[in-house]
């Protein structure tokens, strides 16, 4: 990673945290944060339209029987030395794979072979029910693209990402997976229980503790970097910190970094630049 897109990463915390409401709410915090969809879409459609007339883009791929079990794969020009995944954030309850094409940039040029999920949004499921989405996902994907497989996930993405790797998950490709990046993950979902937004997700107690990755053991041999931006809100960053502090204890090998002058919208500007240090930290160099 370029030390100079990163900075170090330093926590103390001062009392029980406040309202949770505010506490995780990025469009209350982002200056302009409601423009930031539309602009997503305008990039991600012209990505798509370029790499569709070059034919290197496959649109609309099923893993599943559900009208949004379905992801584009988009190709490097050359044969594909593995595959990247991005799976989208949203807190589980917005957005789908058409918003984020242009993230592909990145692993692209650097030989990787993308592919971007859509998955089944709350309330229609719930988390436990997204997990299994993702994890069908991949081991279709997989099927497609040999290779080292190198995950990245946004925010609900992030923690998505980081349950393939927990020891509780079945997954036919997991033997393959080298590398993780979680970018601004969710990896304790209690907190959650105490937000509005719980109307939509339908989180108990029970589902909260038993999907959150650092109340989970991963894989032997896991490799996770954890990636906050430098302007989050507190928790964000308290959550960066989190999985890779539990995981190291349990022996698998992880990092955790900030990236300078970026927020939860901005921080994943990186992945459609292949020097940047976000790309650089998934595809392994």
């Amino acid at each position: 990673m370029r030390a100079a897109a990163m900075q170090a990463v330093s926590w103390t915390t001062g009392g029980a945290l406040g309202d949770i409401g505010r506490a995780y709410d990025n469009v209350g915090a982002i200056p302009d944060a409601r423009a930031y969809p539309a602009r997503w879409s305008e990039a991600a459609a012209v990505f798509r339209d370029r790499l569709a007339a070059e034919g290197r883009a496959r649109l609309g791929l099923p893993y599943g029987a559900g009208p949004r079990h379905a992801y584009d794969l988009f190709l490097p020009a050359g044969t594909p030395i593995g595959l990247a995944v991005f799976v989208h954030g949203g807190y589980w309850k917005a957005f789908d794979r058409s918003v984020w094409s242009h993230l592909a940039a990145g692993p692209l040029a650097r030989g990787l072979a993308v592919a971007l999920p859509s998955y089944t949004l709350c309330p229609e499921a719930r988390i436990g029910a997204i997990t299994a989405e993702i994890a069908a996902f991949l081991d279709r994907a997989a099927a497609e693209v040999p290779g080292p497989i190198h995950l990245a996930g946004h925010s609900a993405g992030g923690h998505l990402v980081t349950r393939m790797l927990c020891t509780d998950l079945s997954l036919a490709c997991a033997g393959r997976i080298a590398q993780v990046v979680s970018i601004s993950g969710v990896h304790d979902l209690r907190p959650l229980l105490g937000t509005g937004m719980n109307e939509i997700l339908r989180l108990d107690a029970d589902e909260a503790r038993a999907e959150s990755p650092a109340l989970r053991e991963p894989r032997p041999g896991a490799r996770l970097i954890a990636v906050a931006g430098g302007d989050e809100l507190p928790e964000f960053r308290r959550q960066n910190l989190l999985l890779p502090t539990v995981w190291h204890g349990l022996r698998a090998e992880t990092a955790a970094f900030e990236i300078a002058g970026t927020h939860h919208f901005s921080v994943i500007q990186g992945l459609a630049d292949p020097e940047s240090a976000l790309t650089r930290a998934l595809a392994g160099g």
